[in-house]
C-alpha cells in the first residue's frame, strides 16, 4: 500500500485529498475477529505537507468478520477507522557528539524514495480498533458450560450440580427410604 508522493514536493502547506480501495493485507486483525485477506479497505485520506514531512489523517473503511467469543455465532460488520500519523522526511545522520532528539526508530514512520507506506499505519490503526472479545449482543447470554446448548435458545436451562463433598449423605437419605419401605 505505497502512496507515491514524487509530485507533492516538500512545500509545507500543501494539502491533497487521496481516495482509494486496496485489498486488505493478511493477518489484517486476531484470532476471533479481523478483516479477511483481499477484501476491499476504502481510503479517504488528507496528506499534508509539513516542514517535518508528511501528515496523513482521515478514515479507512473495512468489512470485519468473526465470531462471538461468548455463543460462536458469525460476525460480519463494516468498522470505520480514523488514520493519523506523520510520515518524516529522512533526515542525514547526526555528527558525533550531536545531542538526538529523535523519538524510536521504531514509532518513527519515514518517507522512503518518494513513497509512504500505509500498510504498517492501517494494520496499527484496524486491530487496535477491534474488540478484545466480539459479542453478537451486548446481553448475549452463551453457551452452557456443561453441555454446550446455546442458552438464548433454551431459557431456563439448568443442571443439578451437586458437590462431591456432600454426596456421601446423599446415600443416607437413600438408605433410610429403604429401611421404611
Amino acid at each position: 500500500m505505497l502512496v507515491a508522493i514524487k509530485d507533492f514536493g516538500r512545500s509545507p502547506g500543501s494539502m491533497r485529498a487521496w481516495q482509494d480501495t486496496v485489498a486488505a493485507p493478511g493477518e489484517l486483525g486476531t484470532p476471533m475477529i479481523g478483516v479477511q485477506e483481499g477484501s476491499d479497505i476504502r481510503l479517504d485520506l488528507n496528506l499534508e505537507a509539513v516542514h517535518e514531512g508528511i501528515f496523513v489523517s482521515g478514515t479507512a473503511t473495512v468489512h470485519v468478520v468473526g465470531e462471538c467469543s461468548r455463543c460462536l455465532d458469525p460476525l460480519a460488520y463494516d468498522l470505520d477507522v480514523d488514520i493519523q500519523e506523520m510520515f518524516f522526511f529522512e533526515e542525514p545522520v547526526p555528527e558525533r557528539g550531536a545531542k538526538e532528539e529523535l523519538e524510536d526508530d521504531d514509532e518513527q514512520r519515514l518517507v522512503e524514495h518518494d513513497h509512504l507506506d500505509l500498510e504498517p499505519v492501517l494494520r496499527d490503526a484496524v486491530v487496535t480498533a477491534l474488540p478484545f472479545q466480539p459479542v453478537c449482543q451486548e446481553d448475549c447470554q452463551g453457551l452452557c458450560s456443561e453441555c454446550g446448548v446455546r442458552l438464548a435458545d433454551n431459557p431456563g436451562h439448568r443442571h443439578e450440580v451437586l458437590d462431591p463433598r456432600w454426596a456421601a449423605l446423599g446415600g443416607l437419605t437413600q438408605d433410610q427410604e429403604q429401611q421404611e419401605t
